[in-house]
């Protein structure tokens, strides 16, 4: 869908390069099988090289699915951040009155050791890369899965997903997935060896 936002707004060809930095996802009511769904995408906040876009997902028999991505504009030859043209971001200043949107990482705990930790390896594939050589942000939530398959009271309900990107994984590289359950959250790092990439929680809503 944020492609085909591309398309449709002006000096879209010329803002191809994102980066998530941040993704929330609420299900709220699950999405079924058959389902026909509608989706809604808007900016939630903004500033001149980075946004926050909501996308919210809306199934024929009830399903209702509410995301929120912090998404880093780069330019796709600098390979840096880089500021959007007033044309484009013209639609998404309309759509919120916050435009000096700042980082504020919420996943900050460190990667744990100890007992009550668990762990499962996540082999990579091929097919898990973009064109920027890194993981594709969902695979992540399939790595996640794994994790939450021992932990399904979490997402037997309305639940939260919540997921910070703060390195790269790259080709070659040896994944695991550590966990720490602490009451009703669930809380995971994606590593390689002691350094973790990323950061994921998941709580009921």
């Amino acid at each position: 869908m944020g492609f085909e936002h591309l398309d449709a707004v002006q000096d879209g060809d010329i803002h191809r390069g994102w980066v998530v930095r941040r993704t929330v996802i609420d299900v709220l009511e699950p999405i079924e099988f058959g389902e026909h769904v509608t989706l809604r995408r808007w900016c939630s906040a903004l500033s001149n090289r980075w946004c926050n876009m909501r996308v919210q997902i809306c199934g024929s028999k009830g399903g209702l699915v509410e995301t929120e991505g912090f998404l880093i504009h780069f330019g796709t030859e600098s390979g840096v951040p880089a500021r959007m043209s007033d044309r484009f971001m013209a639609p998404m200043l309309a759509s919120t009155t916050e435009h000096r949107l700042r980082w504020n990482a919420a996943l900050t705990d460190p990667l744990p050791t100890g007992p009550d930790i668990e762990e499962v390896p996540f082999p990579l594939r091929v097919a898990d890369f973009d064109w920027l050589d890194h993981v594709n942000n969902a695979i992540y939530l399939s790595a996640l899965e794994e994790l939450l398959a021992t932990h399904t009271d979490l997402t037997s309900g309305p639940h939260r997903t919540v997921i910070e990107y703060s390195k790269p994984l790259t080709a070659g590289e040896q994944v695991r997935v550590v966990g720490r359950r602490t009451g009703s959250t669930l809380d995971a790092w994606f590593a390689v060896a002691d350094d973790p990439r990323a950061a994921a929680r998941v709580t009921p809503r």
